[in-house]
């Protein structure tokens, strides 16, 4: 097996150090000078690897957003059916309050001015959307593709809501609740 490149090393440690930054400070305090301190490197090094604070963040999304996941979706590799996009969407690992949901929210915001990126965020969501369809597809055949996909929406949409929410309520029954709202939203294709 080939050892990777140092140049693919470096951009890995950029990546997560911007995350990290994200998470920290937002995306207006990730600055190349700040990722460049998490990251153990000067400013000239980041830049050599990762390209401006643009690229960079479009690359760091990318990673965020795919690495390990099924295709352009949130929802991991092997997602295979309705339980298991419930189980991930509402599980601790998506819903828990911290530094995912800051970075989240800082490519959000970075979005609103970068196209390239905004593609990218949408293309996720949009593609979690369309994998959830396709999964309440399969397991209510008897529905139609316009109310599969109308539910999955809502279900994302539900998920979406408890995870921003998660950071500023201290209700710990919200995903309980957010996930039964889910669940009661899929039983309408039956």
């Amino acid at each position: 097996m080939a050892r990777p490149s140092v140049a693919d090393e470096r951009i890995r440690q950029i990546v997560d150090a911007t995350i990290r930054t994200i998470g920290a400070h937002g995306i207006t305090g990730a600055s190349l000078e700040r990722i460049a301190e998490e990251a153990g490197m000067s400013r000239g090094h980041v830049r050599h690897f990762a390209g401006n604070r643009e690229e960079l963040l479009r690359e760091s999304a990318r990673r965020f957003y795919y690495d390990g996941m099924e295709g352009e979706s949130v929802l991991p590799a092997g997602t295979t059916d309705v339980d298991a996009a419930l189980d991930h969407l509402f599980g601790e690992e998506f819903s828990a309050p911290g530094n995912d949901n800051a970075v989240v929210l800082g490519f959000v915001e970075a979005a609103r001015t970068d196209p390239v990126l905004a593609r990218l965020l949408v293309s996720a969501y949009q593609g979690t959307h369309d994998l959830l369809a396709e999964l309440l597809e399969r397991s209510h055949p008897a529905a139609d593709r316009a109310a599969c996909e109308s539910v999955a929406y809502g279900v994302v949409g539900i998920a979406l809501h408890n995870v921003f929410l998660s950071d500023i309520a201290s209700e710990a029954t919200g995903t309980a609740i957010a996930r039964a709202a889910a669940e009661r939203l899929i039983a309408t294709l039956d």
